[in-house]
C-alpha cells in the first residue's frame, strides 16, 4: 500500500471513530429511535457523504457502536482477571473488575435501547447473547484455571454457574444505576455482591465426635423358682 492509500485509510478510520463517538453521545441523550442520520453527522462535524462512506444505515452504525463497546468490556474483564497468578485472589480480582467495568450511565442508556431491540428482533438478540456469552466465558475460564484455597460456594455449582451469577449481579446493579445515577454506590454494591458470590465462606469446624455410649448394665438374673408351700391336710375332726 502506498503512502497516499495509507493516509486515506487512516483518515477513514478517524472519520469512523468520530462518527461512532458522536452517535454514542446523541443516542444516550435522545434514544436511538429519536435520532436521525443528520443529527449524528452534525454532532460529528461531517456531511452525509462521510456517513455513507462508512455506514449504509443508522442501524448499522448502532450495531457497530454496541459491538465496539461490548468488545471493550469483555477485554477489560479478561485483562483484570488475568493479573493474578495461578491462585485467584478473589477480593483483589473483584476490585479490579469493578473498577474497569463500564458503569457509565450513558453506555447503559445505549445498551438498554439495544436490549429493547433485541427483545423483539432475533438477529439483534443473537448479538446481545453473544456478548453476554463472551463475558461469562472470560469469568468462567479464569475461575476454572484458578488454583488455591478459594473454593466456589457450593450453591453456584461449577465455574460456569458462578460466571452466570456474576453477569446477573452486574445486570441488577446497572439497572439500579440507571434509576439513581449513583456510580460510586453502584461500584461499591457490585463489589460486595461479587465478593459474596465468589468467595466461599470458610468451612465450619467439624463437630466433635459424639461421646461413646456408656457400657450396658449387666442383665439382672431372674430369681430361682421356689415352689409354693402347700400346707399338710388337716386331720382335725377325724
Amino acid at each position: 500500500m502506498d503512502d497516499g492509500a495509507k493516509r486515506v485509510t487512516r483518515r477513514r478510520v478517524r472519520t469512523r471513530a468520530r462518527l461512532l463517538d458522536a452517535a454514542f453521545a446523541v443516542f444516550a441523550a435522545k434514544g436511538f429511535g429519536r435520532v436521525s442520520i443528520e443529527e449524528v453527522c452534525e454532532a460529528a462535524g461531517f456531511s452525509r457523504g462521510a456517513f455513507y462512506s462508512n455506514f449504509t444505515t443508522l442501524d448499522e452504525l448502532f450495531f457497530a457502536l454496541y459491538q465496539e463497546r461490548a468488545d471493550l468490556i469483555a477485554r477489560q474483564v479478561s485483562d483484570a482477571l488475568a493479573q493474578d497468578g495461578p491462585a485467584l485472589d478473589v477480593p483483589a480480582a473483584v476490585d479490579r473488575v469493578t473498577e474497569v467495568l463500564l458503569l457509565d450511565v450513558d453506555w447503559l442508556l445505549v445498551k438498554t435501547d439495544f436490549l429493547v431491540r433485541a427483545a423483539r428482533e432475533p438477529a439483534v438478540a443473537r448479538s446481545l447473547l453473544d456478548h453476554r456469552a463472551r463475558l461469562r466465558r472470560a469469568v468462567a475460564d479464569r475461575l476454572a484455571r484458578a488454583q488455591g484455597p478459594t473454593p466456589l460456594p457450593a450453591a453456584l455449582g461449577d465455574a460456569e454457574g458462578a460466571a452466570r451469577a456474576v453477569v446477573a449481579a452486574y445486570d441488577g446493579v446497572t439497572t439500579q444505576l440507571l434509576l439513581d445515577k449513583d456510580v460510586e454506590a453502584a461500584r461499591a454494591w457490585l463489589k460486595q455482591l461479587l465478593t459474596a458470590l465468589l468467595a466461599a465462606p470458610p468451612a465450619p469446624p467439624a463437630p466433635p465426635a459424639p461421646p461413646a455410649p456408656p457400657p450396658a448394665a449387666p442383665e439382672a438374673q431372674a430369681p430361682a423358682h421356689t415352689p409354693a408351700h402347700t400346707p399338710a391336710p388337716s386331720t382335725h375332726g377325724r
